[in-house]
């Protein structure tokens, strides 16, 4: 029987995108209960994999002496898949191989130097490659646009949407305010572009803003603090790092409205598990997000806080004089993006390569 590897380490990290993507599509994997090949994961610690999967999968234990070059997997499998750009751990042997791009965003943070290190480990993954896939339609443009992308099938995979079923149960969750309250979730970073909220709250006096996400670097005191600071809207706001999957769930079914300003999006989960509780989204209209959004989100062309701030209020004019239909499509949006249906996607990918 044919056996696929899925390079799968990263789901070790389940509080990052990565870490959810290879969850989410393991899971998928998992549901379609593929008969005709055989799938190992490769996972630091198999134990809560097989507790979970039992036989369904085989298992290979990662070390990260993998990395290097002399100590890559020497075992032939039929096709490995690697599950994100970003990954170091590759095949010893030049087998069958499929890259799924999630964004190059490193051009932009990192360097856009070609002949960097980083770049460099990209290409070299390119050129490995007998298969791409992308999570979405921007993800397959910004990597034509900044690199030659060698002339193999290509496939625009959407993610699925995490949420399957709406929480009800929110007793264990203590809410940090009682005022109505805009929410913001992902990394406090830069590329998130939360300041841009912060701003905007000082014309939105009636409004509280919750901010859930990692502090990665430096940006929360350097920028987001003196944001607030500058702004005089301290008491409105509500930074509460990593949530749980509860709170996430009791802040989205209680928010007026989800507010995400991001610059940088492969692809951008937040947008579609809010529509799964029929919240109005507003976005900037960058990357991915309106491909991910649709064309009922509402979006900021800028990040002028007065404009933002317009914007948004003449969204939720829009969204509660016609709940039921902005209910209704936002909803039907978000279960368009499915897991399972994206695991039987690439399940026809590795056959693809046999």
């Amino acid at each position: 029987m044919k056996d696929v590897f899925l390079e799968s380490h990263n789901i070790k990290n389940q509080f990052n995108g990565f870490g959810q993507f290879n969850y989410h599509l393991i899971n998928g994997l998992y549901n379609a209960q593929i008969e005709d090949f055989k799938i190992t994961l490769n996972a630091k610690n198999t134990t809560p994999l097989k507790d979970k999967y039992g036989n369904y999968f085989n298992y290979k234990t990662y070390k990260s002496l993998s990395r290097k070059p002399l100590f890559r997997i020497k075992k032939k499998y039929d096709v490995w898949h690697s599950l994100n750009q970003n990954i170091k751990v590759e095949p010893f042997f030049n087998i069958p191989y499929v890259l799924t791009i999630h964004d190059v965003n490193f051009v932009d943070e990192v360097s856009n130097d070609m002949d960097h290190k980083v770049n460099l480990r990209f290409k070299e993954k390119l050129k490995r490659s007998n298969a791409i896939t992308y999570i979405s339609e921007f993800a397959k443009q910004s990597t034509h646009k900044y690199f030659d992308v060698p002339n193999i099938p290509e496939y625009v995979i959407y993610n699925g949407n995490p949420i399957s079923k709406l929480q009800t149960d929110f007793k264990a969750v203590t809410p940090v305010t009682q005022r109505p309250f805009l929410f913001f979730i992902g990394g406090l970073t830069a590329r998130k572009n939360p300041h841009t909220l912060v701003q905007m709250l000082e014309h939105l006096p009636d409004f509280d803003l919750v901010l859930a996400g990692s502090k990665k670097d430096d940006y929360t005191t350097n920028v987001l603090e003196t944001a607030i600071a500058k702004t005089n809207t301290k008491s409105q706001i509500h930074i509460l790092g990593k949530i749980s999957s509860t709170e996430k769930h009791y802040y989205y079914k209680h928010c007026e409205a989800l507010v995400f300003p991001s610059l940088l999006e492969g692809f951008g989960l937040p947008p579609i598990e809010a529509m799964s509780y029929g919240k109005p989204v507003f976005l900037s209209n960058l990357t991915s997000l309106p491909e991910i959004g649709g064309k009922d989100a509402f979006y900021w062309d800028n990040f002028d806080s007065k404009y933002m701030a317009n914007v948004l209020i003449e969204g939720l004019h829009k969204y509660e004089t016609n709940k039921d239909f902005y209910i209704n499509a936002y909803q039907n949006r978000a279960k368009s993006f499915n897991w399972d249906t994206a695991a039987l996607h690439y399940a026809d990918v590795y056959r693809s390569l046999f």
